[in-house]
């Protein structure tokens, strides 16, 4: 099978994806209590004008008919109205994409660049402190909820202390005596965004935009990358335990290849397959999962607008976030198999 025909037929099976989750959505509204039109109104609505907006939004017509212009206005791109809000539901996604995206790419950057090389580490330097150190950090990455975690990063680096650096001249007793200053770190809101930092740099050759936006997206980032970083490190750990004893691994060190080469360029590259399916998978994960982390940051992003729609019971707006988030989890995965053939040859297609 051609990689184009097996895109075409993993996308034609993520469109059903979707159409289960509008599904099940639409049914969940349907049996959900109360009346959209009382939501959408208040309680101090008039009968006469519920049932009026009940007949202009096809509430009084049968649940099928419903369920047909529901799935009609979604292949249009219409995802609906807020009466809450006032506002278009599609707007209000949009405008939250880029902070979330933002958030779930930092956490992933985090977690990779930390989480494969002490795999590695901790994979060949087995029962060493240094593999000890690394089996602790993941049970403990593990098993912190990220609630928690986030409250205890703003307590400790956002309100009693900051991260230490190198400083002259500040004149507080600490940096007096030690020479070092302390990186305020932001606890809440976005700041700038990352496009608009990257932006200033071309514009105006100024970095204050894009360290103000690494500053506030710090303390989400390793809150919500924790668990992740944990979960990689641990599999990359497995892999190359596996990979190691092989064959191939004793034949390039009998050529006299260095370790750091055999270990990161043909070990690592056979252990990818499973930490790439598990980095797709969360980053879907991260995109919809965000929503505790953006609640304890303030955070701008899908996961935070979620929350205020459930609190409102506003159910067009809660209908288009977790379609997004459903979207992006059919397009990682289809990315993600696409990408095994070029990791392993191996690996068919089909």
């Amino acid at each position: 099978m051609s990689m184009g025909k097996f895109l075409f037929r993993r996308t034609l099976q993520g469109v059903f994806v979707i159409w289960g989750v509008v599904t099940a959505l639409f049914g969940m509204r349907a049996v959900s209590p109360g009346d959209p039109a009382t939501l959408m109104l208040g309680q101090g609505a008039t009968r006469n004008l519920i049932e009026r907006v009940r007949e202009e939004e096809g509430l009084n017509e049968p649940i099928y008919v419903q369920y047909f212009d529901y799935v009609t206005d979604l292949l249009q791109g219409d995802l609906g109205y807020s009466w809450r809000s006032e506002r278009e539901v599609e707007a209000m996604v949009i405008e939250r994409i880029p902070a979330t995206i933002e958030l779930a790419v930092a956490a992933t950057v985090i977690a990779i660049l930390i989480a494969i090389p002490l795999g590695v580490i901790s994979a060949t330097r087995r029962d060493q402190p240094a593999d000890y150190g690394a089996t602790l950090f993941s049970l403990l990455g593990i098993s912190t909820p990220n609630f928690w975690l986030g409250l205890m990063l703003v307590l400790v680096l956002g309100v009693w202390y900051g991260i230490p650096y190198p400083s002259l001249g500040i004149s507080s007793d600490l940096s007096v005596r030690f020479g070092i200053g302390f990186i305020d770190l932001p606890t809440g809101r976005r700041g700038a965004g990352f496009v608009e930092g990257l932006m200033a740099i071309v514009r105006d050759g100024s970095f204050d935009e894009l360290l103000t936006w690494l500053r506030h997206v710090t303390l989400p980032a390793i809150t919500l990358g924790t668990y992740f970083t944990a979960l990689i490190t641990r599999l990359t750990r497995s892999g190359m335990i596996d990979e190691i004893g092989k064959a191939y691994v004793t034949a390039t060190e009998a050529k006299g290849l260095p370790g750091v080469l055999i270990r990161y360029k043909h070990v690592l590259r056979n252990t990818m397959i499973p930490i790439v399916t598990v980095l797709g998978l969360q980053m879907g994960t991260l995109m919809g999962g965000a929503v505790i982390t953006e609640t304890v940051f303030n955070w701008p992003g899908l996961g935070l607008r979620l929350i205020d729609a459930l609190s409102i019971r506003d159910w067009p707006l809660m209908q288009g976030i977790i379609l997004f988030v459903a979207l992006m989890f059919v397009v990682i995965n289809i990315v993600v198999d696409a990408l095994y053939t070029y990791l392993d040859p191996r690996v068919s297609v089909e």
